[in-house]
């Protein structure tokens, strides 16, 4: 038998070695990050507080803003340490830690994702009987065992992980720990790993996705009946930014987890990752808050109420 030295932790390559390069890096992805927690934190304020946004969209709105920061803090501020100090070293408890809380929150999105296109389903295709459907206490249920069943099968994955031992090298080549790249250096076969992740994604996640796509064919052929041009436009106004959110989420996320990974792909693989760790948690909210009247309505009156605060002391 081969002697093999089990590796105690990682290095992760990053996205440059170029001093001047990692420093514009720097200062780019600190901006881009500080403005993700800005507009998220201030959707999940504006629900919070203004009487108006208390509707079932908002609140699944709030939870999208929350789960969208959550996931880019997961991996964000890590790589900004990186770019700015010479060792890029990640134990495997901190490396195994991360993917578990990456995972719960990406898997939560799509969740969440489901949960509303089916809430947009019953606001356009029964709106008589929307408030009934669509209850607080629905919403508080749907949206907890969103969480639940992110937790989970993030928790199912991370299990399954600790079976891995590491001894063919020690490099990640991205700024953060991800399954492929942990299949890509283990020196156990990953091949369970990749049946159990095949199970769950082709069962939950392919249900997940059948749902928005199912409620969206029906929202389009509800639409199409109405007769009226401003029904119609109003109709979808509501949709585009909800389909526009779920088209980058998808596409980025296919690309990372189901095109096959090569060493001609790494810089392209390192640019979705970019992509979907810090470009889509700060598209998300520019995509709602600029399509939507009642947030940009909410956000003037919070501007008008700190002025006038602002005023009288």
């Amino acid at each position: 038998m081969t002697n093999m030295t089990e590796i105690l932790s990682f290095t992760l390559v990053g996205l440059a070695d170029h001093l001047l390069t990692m420093n514009a890096l720097f200062v780019l992805f600190l901006l881009i990050y500080l403005m993700t927690l800005i507009t998220n934190l201030l959707i999940f304020f504006l629900v919070l507080t203004d009487y108006h946004l208390h509707n079932p969209m908002y609140f699944f709105l709030a939870n999208l803003a929350f789960l969208d920061m959550s996931y880019s803090s997961v991996t964000v501020p890590r790589m900004l340490f990186d770019l700015v100090m010479k060792s890029r070293s990640i134990s495997i408890p901190a490396c195994i830690a991360q993917v578990f809380f990456y995972l719960s929150f990406v898997c939560s999105e799509v969740f969440l994702l489901s949960a509303m296109s089916y809430d947009r389903y019953i606001a356009i295709c029964h709106p008589l009987h929307y408030k009934l459907i669509m209850s607080w206490r629905v919403c508080t249920c749907m949206a907890s065992l969103v969480w639940v069943a992110g937790c989970s099968v993030s928790l199912v994955y991370t299990l399954f992980l600790l079976r891995l031992s590491f001894c063919r090298t020690s490099s990640i080549h991205n700024f953060f720990c991800d399954l492929p790249h942990l299949y890509q250096i283990t020196c156990t076969d990953p091949f369970i790993n990749m049946m159990v992740i095949f199970l769950f994604s082709g069962s939950i996640g392919l249900g997940a996705f059948l749902l928005t796509f199912l409620s969206y064919v029906y929202i389009f052929s509800t639409i199409l009946r109405v007769h009226s041009k401003t029904g119609k436009k109003k109709a979808f106004s509501t949709c585009t930014s909800h389909l526009t959110v779920v088209f980058i989420f998808y596409g980025s996320f296919i690309f990372i987890y189901l095109v096959p990974s090569s060493s001609n792909m790494v810089n392209l693989n390192k640019l979705f990752s970019v992509i979907t760790t810090l470009i889509n948690p700060l598209l998300n909210p520019l995509i709602y808050s600029l399509r939507n009247k009642d947030l940009m309505e909410a956000l003037m009156k919070s501007y008008y109420h700190l002025k006038l605060i602002q005023v009288s002391w």
